[in-house]
């Protein structure tokens, strides 16, 4: 199986991010890194406790694929379960409709530029809990609780902030949020847990699988084009070989990416002429006009968290 990259409109990450050790590209930013580091690490003296709401931030420290917005997604059914009032909030940003498109699936989201202006929000429409996708680096508000979201596959990458690697901030600063989550399916991240269990005291490791649902929709007897502009499009792929697809070509686009009608043309095209079938994500079905979803398909995946009483546990004894 072929696999063909793009990065109009968008820039993907260097390969060099996930290297194990950096290289003479990441030593070259390393410099820029530092500064980044430092702005980060930068503390607002006045951060804002609402005390009339119970706040969850589900986040990331590396940049993009870590599952963050399904975690949010489980924590809501969770509290739906319990039926208590919660929302979710989003940073709005014009390239990432399709996991505000998502998350209103599952409930009431606000949007806006200000985290704190939807908080308020929130408050005024007696909303019990707010679940923020994204937010670990928010300077201005205070969190009852935290989850930083790994990816399985990558992991920390070369360990290096941006741009000399893949973190938003240094690793260093993950024993303040304490509970962390590693998402993906048959990777090895035990020596990582213990690399960090070793640096920092008191951390809650918590683990999940990603699932195909809507496998028994999947005709196996078919070849498959398969297309995403996600933060991980390799979990996707290893994901689909997993359930034995036959996969003869993938497109992989960079994250959030916005679809022309050139590039659907093109998947299209290569499709027919080997008599195949295209899937893609339900992120990117959602970030296409209806005009181009004609012909493709979506998988629908679940995230099947492991030790799930014990997730619970944690979510519920915030209320």
């Amino acid at each position: 199986m072929k696999s063909i990259k793009y990065s109009i409109m968008n820039l993907k990450k260097p390969k060099f991010w996930d290297y194990k050790k950096p290289n003479i590209f990441s030593n070259l930013l390393f410099p820029i890194s530092k500064l980044v580091e430092i702005k980060s690490n930068w503390q607002k003296t006045k951060k804002i406790k609402f005390k009339n709401i119970k706040t969850i931030c589900v986040g990331n420290i590396y940049l993009g694929g870590t599952g963050k917005t399904s975690i949010a997604i489980e924590i809501k059914k969770i509290l739906d379960e319990k039926n208590i009032k919660s929302c979710f909030i989003r940073k709005k940003y014009s390239n990432q409709i399709d996991e505000q498109r998502l998350l209103e699936k599952f409930g009431k989201t606000f949007i806006n530029k200000s985290r704190v202006e939807s908080l308020k929000n929130a408050c005024t429409e007696n909303f019990q809990v707010a679940i923020f996708d994204d937010g670990l680096q928010e300077k201005d508000i205070i969190y009852d609780i935290s989850f930083v979201c790994f990816n399985k596959k990558n992991l920390s990458g070369n360990g290096r902030v941006i741009p000399a690697g893949p973190l938003r901030e240094s690793l260093n600063n993950i024993e303040k949020y304490k509970n962390i989550f590693f998402n993906g399916n048959d990777e090895d991240n035990e020596n990582f847990k213990r690399i960090l269990n070793q640096k920092y005291s008191n951390l809650n490791f918590f683990e999940s699988k990603y699932e195909l649902l809507n496998l028994d929709q999947i005709d196996l007897n078919k070849k498959y084009v398969v297309f995403s502009g996600i933060g991980n499009h390799q979990t996707f792929i290893d994901m689909l070989k997993k359930n034995k697809l036959d996969l003869i070509q993938n497109f992989e686009f960079s994250d959030h990416y916005n679809y022309l009608q050139k590039d659907i043309e093109k998947i299209l095209k290569f499709a027919f002429k080997n008599n195949a079938k295209i899937l893609t994500t339900e992120k990117d079905y959602l970030r296409l006009n209806e005009q181009l979803r004609t012909g493709i398909d979506y998988t629908k995946i679940n995230l099947k968290i492991t030790e799930k009483d014990k997730f619970k546990e944690k979510i519920l004894e915030l209320i």
